[in-house]
This record gives structure tokens, sequence and C-alpha cells, in this order.
């Protein structure tokens, strides 16, 4: 079962992934590619889209009006690319929907800096816990450098499910 923190205005949507049974679910996260090929089949759907580290965020810019969340890849906690999109999605092209962190790479050590970039949610990575990642973000209150203006990162604003 995955573990996915975010904030409580979200608990109750219940993403599932195309290669799940999404019979029930709320909307469904496709890769970004079967997004682009089949653009028009989406339409008026709840529709998610996974970016992979070998994606273009660029690429699904003009069709964030249609997307209600964005999945962001992270496989390792050493790629950064996910963080130059996730500010790319709310600064440049304006999105305003969900924006999760998923992969390997999920990690509580790791979770106030994506918060800061835009990231609302977190698909915590095999091995963490909710509760080490709540303490995460409740580790720093104070940031030197200038973040994305998203929902506060703040204990009482996340919700684990």
């Amino acid at each position: 079962m995955r573990k996915i923190l975010r904030p409580p205005e979200l608990i109750d949507d219940d993403w599932r992934y195309a290669a799940e049974d999404t019979a029930g679910a709320a909307g469904v996260i496709v890769p970004v590619a079967q997004f682009l090929a089949e653009a028009t089949a989406w339409a008026g759907k709840t529709v998610g889209v996974r970016v992979a580290p070998a994606d273009r965020v660029e690429d699904l810019a003009p069709h964030l009006k249609e997307v209600s969340l964005v999945a962001v890849e992270f496989p390792s906690m050493s790629d950064g690319r996910g963080y130059s999109w996730a500010r790319l999605l709310r600064q440049q092209y304006g999105f305003k929907g969900e924006i999760r962190a998923v992969g390997a790479g999920v990690k509580r050590d790791l979770l106030f800096a994506m918060a800061r970039t835009g990231f609302d949610s977190f698909e915590l990575a095999p091995g963490q816990t909710l509760e080490g990642a709540l303490e995460s973000l409740a580790t720093f209150c104070l940031a030197y450098q200038e973040g994305v203006p998203v929902r506060g990162v703040q204990i009482t604003r996340f919700a684990a499910r």
C-alpha cells in the first residue's frame, strides 16, 4: 500500500495509476507520453500525468488546464530534475493542481526542500514512515532562500493516509 502525505483538502482523492485497477478511482495517473498521444481521449476526465526523468515538462505546458495532478518521479535521492520541474509548473506555467513527488527518492530528508519548490503531496519511498515524514516537515521553520508560494509547509496542514 502506498503511503501518501498531502494537505487535508486532498485526502479524499483516490488516484490510481493506469496499470492498476482504476474502477472507482477519483482519477487516473498516466505516463506523460501516453497522455500526449491520447490527449483528446482524456478530455472531460479527471486525469493525472506521471513525469519520468527523461520526459520534458515543457511538452505538458499547453495541456495543464486538462490535468489535475502531476506526479514527478524521483528515481533516486540524487536526481534533482524534479525540483526544477515543480518550480516551472508553479511559477512559469501557473499550474494550480496537485504536484506529487513519487519514486524511490522521496525520502523524509528531502520533503522540506520539495515542498519549498512547489510539491504539495508526497508518495513516500518504501521503508519511509508517515510519522517520520511529518516530523521532517516540522524540523525547519525558516528558510533563507525564496520558495514557491503554495500551501504552507506546516505539520497541521498535512494528513497521512
